[in-house]
């Protein structure tokens, strides 16, 4: 993975002094708090509903052992606990004291991490496949763009302000899993046909209020030139873009207001000015970033591995976790594997303090000290011999890591919601976790196969809801918290957005509500159809019919 140089490091401790001055000057009352807010904002610091609240950067979802040892650590020293891993693929500290803040910042700056730039109007983490440089169907390893990318993002000074929040997703792989439709920018890597690395980009995507899926800009775009043409996009937002509606600020408002032909060509004008100039990347460049991001020592390994086989055989749990848990690699007699951050009955994305020093032990000891967060909210190492996979199992279970639900129903995506956002519109945990006991039968589960249930508690859509195969939103209505469902919605190449089913309902409905779908899907499944697929195949009626019953012809004349 990347490191540091002296300037990537100075940059992060002068940010830390920088910030310990600017609280220190706060808690003597020399700054108010408005003219704080930026400050800490700028820091990854948000003021939530009950203390503040720590967003820590995980580039492209990457972490050394080190790190996550760290994070453990500083969990347990200054925080209660535990951290969140949020669909952004970073961690949330949900309860640091204002004043701890800066001792936090200069102990990640000694791992080489930070909170600049997790909040605020700027370009945010970028984000990318779970998988990448390891899966079987990538095409080209993004993680070299995306560090390039992360270094030009970081301070540049023409986006600092920009009318909203600014998210960028790259992927390299067939299948796309960095949902890259869902992004203001999404960046899809393939080999055009001159063999040469060539990037398809969408633009103009995103969930929250008005959810989107981005539409393609540009077919063929030389690597060479991604940072100069996302400047001329990013340029043209930051110009047209509404800054007098928080609601319609976002990329996506700008592209849809103008459609994506005139934006295109704005954007070409714009890049007119752009192109060749210096942040065109060189491939020198390319070259020394991508060193850092070569082949594990990986050993030579037959595909089989006669104990992982055996074991399989003779121990049922080892191969239902095996089934959903652990995925095909590149590498001969190599496997990924995730470890599951979603028991039921608890906060899905959560992890105890022992928990991340645990992982980071694992990785250590498995998996060259290196893993991956998820934007499904699960932790994956990623480069496990198949002979260490039953090893890996048993201290993962002794660890409550190691439940069978990866792509199940209860692999819940959940933002924090009302117990602690202070946007949010109603609570998402406490409805998570009484779904997750509600189908807590593991047998059940694997029959009902791949589901993605996503659940947010307000409008921003942090939880993905749009593209849940099950679609769960907290809704205020007259003071009190409801819940509106929607189905149909898919991330991946064929992605969706769900559509809503009627009226809301209350919490105690919603482990009964998802039932019913389940029920109807059950009924009108055909062999091979996942959830998504029968709805695709049916429609809405009947999934309606049966969740509404008697009630369906009224919910009609609310909708």
């Amino acid at each position: 993975m990347y490191k540091y140089d002296e300037i990537d490091q100075a940059i992060v401790n002068e940010r830390v002094s920088q910030y310990r001055d600017q609280t220190r000057r706060y808690l003597a009352g020399e700054l108010s708090d408005e003219e704080f807010r930026p400050l800490r904002l700028q820091n990854g610091l948000y003021i939530q509903r009950h203390a503040p609240m720590l967003r820590i950067a995980v580039p492209y979802g990457t972490l050394s052992s080190a790190q996550l040892r760290k994070l453990g650590e500083i969990s347990k020293r200054y925080d209660r606990g535990y951290g969140h891993f949020s669909t952004r693929q970073n961690l949330q500290l949900n309860w640091p004291k204002l004043e701890d803040v800066p001792d936090i910042l200069a102990e990640l700056a000694t791992v080489e991490m930070h909170a600049i730039q997790t909040s605020g109007n700027c370009i945010r983490n970028i984000t990318t496949d779970q998988f990448a440089g390891v899966a079987p169907d990538e095409i080209i390893d993004p993680r070299a763009v995306a560090e390039i990318m992360r270094q030009w993002s970081t301070f540049h000074p023409e986006f600092a302000l920009l009318p909203r929040k600014f998210k960028i997703a790259v992927s390299g792989t067939k299948q796309d899993r960095a949902i890259v439709q869902a992004h203001d920018i999404g960046l899809e890597f393939y080999y055009d046909e001159q063999n040469k690395m060539a990037i398809k980009v969408w633009v103009g995507g995103g969930l929250g209020r008005t959810p989107i899926l981005g539409s393609v800009i540009r077919e063929h775009l030389e690597w060479q030139h991604v940072l100069t043409y996302c400047e001329a996009i990013i340029r043209v937002y930051n110009l047209h873009g509404r800054r007098d509606n928080a609601y319609k600020a976002r990329i996506k408002i700008l592209v849809k207001a103008l459609g994506i032909d005139e934006f295109r060509e704005q954007v070409e004008a714009e890049w007119a000015h752009l192109k060749d100039n210096p942040n065109t990347i060189t491939e020198a460049e390319l070259s020394r970033v991508a060193t850092y991001f070569t082949e594990m020592p990986y050993e030579s390994l037959p595909a089989h591995d006669a104990g992982f086989d055996n074991a399989i055989a003779s121990n049922p749990a080892f191969a239902a976790w095996v089934k959903r848990s652990v995925h095909a690699h590149k590498k001969s007699g190599y496997r990924a594997v995730t470890l599951s951050l979603k028991p039921h009955g608890k906060a899905p994305g959560d992890a105890t303090s022992e928990q991340m020093i645990a992982v980071a032990d694992l990785a250590d000891a498995y998996s060259f000290g290196e893993l991956r967060v998820s934007h499904e909210q699960n932790l994956i190492l990623t480069d496990v011999k198949l002979s260490d996979v039953y090893a890996l199992w048993e201290t993962a279970r002794a660890n409550e890591l190691a439940t069978p639900n990866i792509g199940l129903l209860t692999d819940i995506i959940c933002c924090p919601g009302g117990d602690f956002c202070s946007l949010a519109n109603a609570k998402s945990i406490p409805i998570a976790e009484a779904i997750q006991m509600q189908f807590d039968n593991l047998d059940y589960l694997h029959d009902i196969g791949e589901l993605e249930l996503n659940i947010s508690g307000c409008m921003n859509a942090c939880g993905h809801h749009h593209v849940g195969h099950i679609g769960i939103l907290g809704v205020d209505k007259d003071g009190s918290e409801w819940y509106q469902v929607t189905i149909g919605g898919k991330q991946g190449n064929d992605a969706s957005i769900g559509a809503v089913i009627g009226p809301s309902f209350a919490a105690e409905e919603m482990p009964g509500v998802v039932q019913k779908l389940i029920d109807v899907y059950i009924a009108e499944r055909t062999p091979e159809e996942r959830f998504i697929d029968t709805v695709r195949r049916i429609g809405i009626p009947p999934f309606k019919a049966h969740v509404y019953g008697k009630a369906v012809e009224k919910a009609d004349a609310h909708v």
